[in-house]
């Protein structure tokens, strides 16, 4: 059966999943990049980008399981872009260029309306305005026999927790401090909401943390 997934969601040790004070020019935050420098080092990220050979090992095995049989994904609107409010126009097309890394429709989250984007390489932006639920039903309905992965930000990932929607999590744990920012554990108790520690790998340069709803 299909599944809904979190993966490759980076973490600091002090729970924060992106870095204080977002905007055009700080899109994970005020530190937030330390994140995800276990990711930017793989292979995986590299052929994605055209930069380098880059590193083999456990974080990259992890990272390309990723985006094995992802038919559709869900980001929050942050994750889309810094706009916020009503769109004053269709002029931002998302942090990734002409050509994002999704490759199939992403379905983003918000409040107000936006037609379709319809990218290079597959990509197309979805906007939805009908809450957590009909944003899953439509991804389902575009992936068809494949899992649809959310790729966040925090809130959104909490909100999917906590309705028990997410059937499978992968947190890498960064040995970054932030002290503030987004918290992804916010009133969220995993274990009364019927999660739990199914795997975990330690990489070169974070630790691969796998749960699983019971």
């Amino acid at each position: 059966m299909a599944k809904l997934r979190v993966h490759a969601f980076s973490v600091s040790i002090d729970g924060f999943g992106a870095g204080p004070s977002q905007d055009l020019e700080h899109p994970l935050g005020v530190g937030g990049p330390e994140l995800f420098d276990w990711f930017f080092h793989t292979r995986t990220f590299q052929k994605m980008h055209g930069t380098g050979e880059g590193e083999t090992g456990v974080d990259d095995e992890v990272a390309a399981r990723g985006f094995e049989n992802i038919g559709a994904w869900i980001l929050g609107r942050n994750m889309f872009g810094p706009v916020r409010g009503p769109w004053p126009d269709e002029s931002w097309r998302g942090w990734w260029g002409e050509e994002p890394p999704y490759h199939v429709p992403v379905f983003v989250l918000t409040h107000h309306p936006r037609k379709p984007l319809q990218m290079k390489g597959g990509t197309e932006f979805r906007f939805v305005t009908q809450g957590i639920e009909s944003a899953l039903e439509q991804a389902r309905e575009a992936a068809g026999d494949k899992d649809v992965r959310i790729g966040g930000g925090a809130a959104t990932i909490r909100q999917y927790l906590r309705a028990r929607l997410v059937d499978e999590v992968h947190l890498a744990f960064s040995p970054v401090v932030l002290g503030r920012g987004e918290h992804l554990f916010a009133e969220l108790d995993l274990r009364a909401l019927g999660y739990a520690c199914t795997e975990r790998l330690a990489g070169d340069r974070a630790v691969h943390v796998f749960l699983k709803k019971t």
